[in-house]
């Protein structure tokens, strides 16, 4: 598949790339990833959709978001922005996010913003605040680990499927299967992230007026670790015409555990459904 030159790929404040032809799909990554995340799904979405990755606010090669206020309402403003830069004139994008990213497109979604959204393990949804600070003590904690090591033997570590899969167990349902590069990567963003530290000690709620006319998709992977299944149990109080999904065997990350079938849950969340102008802010 062809990518968008990444020269011609810089808005005013978020990195991005696109690949392939027909409507677009926003894709949406998960706190301290970065676009990357997409790689193993992205030519098999192209071949339907405009797939447009980005890197969110504060991860990867996008900045910080400039505010003194709620680091999340920011982000949404500028992805909300973000996804009007991005799509072509009359175009109401669909998005799909996984984690932070998941609650960023139900909140797209809430807000009546897109045309259609997927959130795999999307945050949002703890059952209250230890529930939420328990899946940031991961991160942390991991971090921690990856600085006692320091970045280049963390970076070895990625190379050998045992310490890879140590270290990734927590994401992934299938570990041994993640890719030695991405994994470096992986390691990489985790200690470069600026979020983490700003990350609220609540979890994001939304909007309380929610606009059930855009289909909403949620996948759960069975063996998500950051953000356990059972946590779906509460979509439908936010989002009553959610279609929920349960990934059996599938991680927290569950792109990497089986692309094929996750491609199949994004491209069935952003099947064709009737075009609606984009709602006025």
């Amino acid at each position: 598949m062809t990518v968008a030159p990444a020269a011609l790929l810089r808005s005013p404040s978020l990195a991005y790339d696109v690949t392939g032809s027909g409507p677009t799909l926003v894709l949406l990554h998960g706190l301290t990833h970065r676009r990357h995340a997409w790689d193993p799904i992205v030519d098999l979405l192209a071949e339907h959709r405009r797939v447009v990755t980005v890197d969110l606010p504060g991860h990867g090669e996008s900045p910080m978001s400039e505010t003194d206020g709620n680091l999340l309402d920011a982000a949404i403003a500028e992805l909300d922005q973000f996804l009007t830069d991005v799509t072509p004139a009359g175009e109401l994008p669909h998005v799909a996010g996984n984690s932070l990213g998941g609650w960023a497109a139900l909140e797209l979604a809430a807000r009546g913003r897109v045309r259609s959204a997927t959130a795999l393990s999307p945050a949002g949804f703890a059952v209250n605040s230890l529930d939420h600070r328990r899946s940031l003590a991961i991160f942390t904690s991991l971090r921690a680990s990856a600085r006692l090591l320091g970045p280049e033997a963390a970076s070895r570590a990625m190379q050998m499927k045992p310490s890879r899969s140590l270290m990734l167990g927590a994401f992934y349902g299938r570990p041994w299967l993640a890719d030695a590069d991405a994994a470096q990567i992986d390691v990489r963003s985790l200690l470069e992230n600026q979020v983490l530290d700003r990350a609220p000690a609540e979890a994001p709620t939304f909007s309380p007026v929610v606009d059930v006319t855009t289909p909403v998709t949620v996948a759960w992977g069975s063996r998500d670790m950051i953000l356990p299944i059972y946590q779906a149990k509460r979509v439908l109080r936010t989002f009553p015409n959610a279609k929920l999904i349960k990934l059996r065997g599938l991680g927290h990350v569950p792109m990497q555990d089986d692309p094929k079938l996750v491609a199949e849950v994004l491209l069935s969340g952003s099947a064709t459904v009737a075009p609606r102008a984009r709602r006025r802010k």
